[in-house]
């Protein structure tokens, strides 16, 4: 099983570095080959450039070959992890920027010339993972419909086919949590992973 893990954080000291850890403890002791792009350890350029909005619909859509990398990465995993903050009901911009850019057509999808219908082309995925930190509690989190498991669960699902699975594991109201319970949380997603 080959698994690649995005992780959207600029802070190496943060909880989201921690969450990042115990992802790639769980995945590696369920025997997974684990790739990772860390996108503000490579400091990744999440604005789309002129020129790569002009090639999006071209046959070659993908000009960067940093993207070039993790569009064939993507291509050879069949788990994908995001790990990342939820900013503003959603990825962080960096994160935002990387889905825009790397799951591009030809990458992720085409689309049927005469009815305009998707076709997934990621069907190499099996399983969509996310692992998310909110500052908001649930109930708000709920009614605001929750955009980065939305973009996950709904959208990109549908560039995998919709036989994949997917894995949520959310912590609710970070800045209030206690020390125990962020180790209980992080423990959680270790052992989650670790049974895949």
């Amino acid at each position: 099983m080959n698994s690649l893990v995005v992780h959207a954080h600029p802070d190496p000291d943060s909880f989201s570095h921690a969450l990042l850890e115990r992802v790639v403890a769980g995945l590696e002791s369920a025997g997974h080959a684990v790739d990772l792009i860390d996108l503000y350890a490579v400091d990744y350029c999440a604005a789309m450039s002129r020129d790569e909005h002009l090639a999006y619909s071209s046959s070659s859509p993908i000009l960067d070959p940093v993207v070039a990398r993790h569009a064939e990465q993507i291509r050879s995993c069949d788990t994908l992890v995001f790990v990342y903050p939820t900013w503003w009901s959603t990825f962080p911009a960096i994160l935002k920027g990387w889905i825009e850019r790397t799951l591009v057509p030809g990458v992720a999808f085409d689309l049927d010339g005469e009815s305009g219908k998707l076709r997934p082309l990621l069907t190499n995925i099996d399983r969509l993972i996310g692992v998310t930190t909110h500052g908001s509690p649930r109930w708000y989190v709920k009614i605001i419909n929750d955009n980065g498991r939305r973009t996950m669960t709904r959208t990109l699902r549908a560039c995998t086919g919709l036989r994949v699975k997917t894995t949520w594991l959310a912590m609710y109201e970070l800045d209030a949590r206690s020390p125990v319970r962020r180790q209980q949380f992080l423990r959680r997603v270790q052992q989650k992973l670790g049974k895949l």
